[in-house]
């Protein structure tokens, strides 16, 4: 699947966090043959500094018949324990969905997103959305 996710992390050092918008695409089969746990989306291109190119996209339950409907875990390359958190749904009747992030590990602790999904061409799909990135006031 492609995906186009707006949520620019760039200038996430800000004390008392930010949040804003943005672009990255991840790229993996057709969201309809997730057909078990653990199958992923690699991340093919990204404008976003905490979520870079090579980023996985891990479902952790397969696609029904209808929609894929599971929780989700977003992994940076590289070391440390820096875990996003989030649920996707994708209705493939309508070819639309959401994902949600709430929280993760190391630079994910804090991290809030919310992208509306739109199918594209083929297994591509674009993600569009909004993100919060530190600590609560």
């Amino acid at each position: 699947m492609m995906y186009r996710m707006a949520l620019p992390l760039l200038a996430l050092a800000a004390v008392g966090g930010c949040s804003g918008r943005g672009v990255t695409t991840p790229m993996s089969s057709d969201a309809t043959r997730v057909t078990s746990a653990g199958e992923w989306c690699t991340i093919t291109s990204s404008n976003l500094k905490e979520i870079p190119k090579g980023t996985r996209v891990i479902y952790l339950s397969a696609a029904g018949p209808t929609a894929l409907d599971t929780d989700v875990i977003l992994d940076p390359p590289g070391p440390g324990n820096n875990v996003a958190y989030g649920h996707v749904f994708l209705d493939f009747a309508t070819l639309t969905g959401r994902v949600t992030f709430n929280g993760g590990t190391g630079k994910f602790t804090h991290f809030q997103g919310s992208v509306v999904v739109t199918h594209g061409v083929g297994v591509n799909w674009a993600w569009d959305g909004t993100y919060s990135y530190g600590p609560p006031n």
